[in-house]
């Protein structure tokens, strides 16, 4: 398995034969070059989403037509977009499971907001997630734009992920020690990546607190575009 991150809360994952992008950011990136672009998202065989902020939403639909690949996400959102704008999608919900031809997603709770901008103000883009992605002997969370919450013990309890990918940058999600928190109350990771940091001044800049607050737990800190080999 290899999990690529692509800056901010966007992912790669070559998992099972298949390759999942994750809320895949490209245009206005300030941490994924233009030249990558093409390499980051080549062969995406799924496009994950988990909710409708422009840093996770805005490059979604141009890569499903030019990629072919459906979008996985809520179902009141992906209903709409196989009407109004004629792409493939996977819609289901939380606690729904979908099989990705050997890599089972389960969605899951998360607690954040979910919204397009338009010219009336913001509208409803269905609701916020995270998902449980199972596939090559491994479970990861990917937590999506969420503050701590006592539905993650439950995760723990059905799926017991060893790896965690946590949005911990602060100001829009956890920071680096709420992630810390809920690492160690809710699960038994071996394996944590934080995300959803770095890309602004605004957020918060290291994961020195959540590797501290984490002893015997692998926090690796990502570096765009290069693999972790898990």
């Amino acid at each position: 398995m290899k999990i690529i991150w692509l800056g901010h809360g966007s992912f790669r994952f070559e998992i099972a034969g298949k390759v999942l992008l994750l809320d895949p950011w490209l245009s206005g990136n300030p941490m994924l070059a233009a030249d990558q672009h093409d390499s980051a998202t080549a062969g995406a065989t799924h496009i994950l989403l988990t909710h409708g902020h422009f840093d996770h939403v805005v490059d979604v639909l141009p890569l499903a037509r030019k990629l072919k690949a459906p979008v996985v996400g809520q179902y009141d959102l992906m209903s709409h977009w196989a009407e109004a704008e004629k792409i493939e999608t996977v819609g289901f919900n939380k606690g729904g499971t979908v099989d990705l031809g050997g890599v089972r997603v389960t969605m899951v709770n998360a607690v954040h907001s979910s919204t397009f901008a338009s010219p009336d103000g913001p509208r409803i883009a269905g609701t916020e997630c995270g998902f449980i992605i199972e596939g090559d002997g491994h479970t990861i969370y990917a937590s999506g734009d969420s503050d701590v919450m006592a539905d993650m013990k439950i995760f723990h309890d059905l799926h017991k992920p060893d790896i965690g990918i946590l949005s911990a940058g602060g100001h829009f999600t956890m920071d680096m020690r709420r992630a810390a928190y809920a690492a160690k109350t809710f699960f038994d990771f071996k394996t944590v990546i934080p995300c959803h940091y770095r890309t602004f001044p605004l957020l918060e800049q290291s994961a020195k607190v959540l590797a501290d607050a984490l002893p015997g737990v692998d926090v690796i800190e990502p570096q765009v575009m290069q693999p972790i080999e898990i």
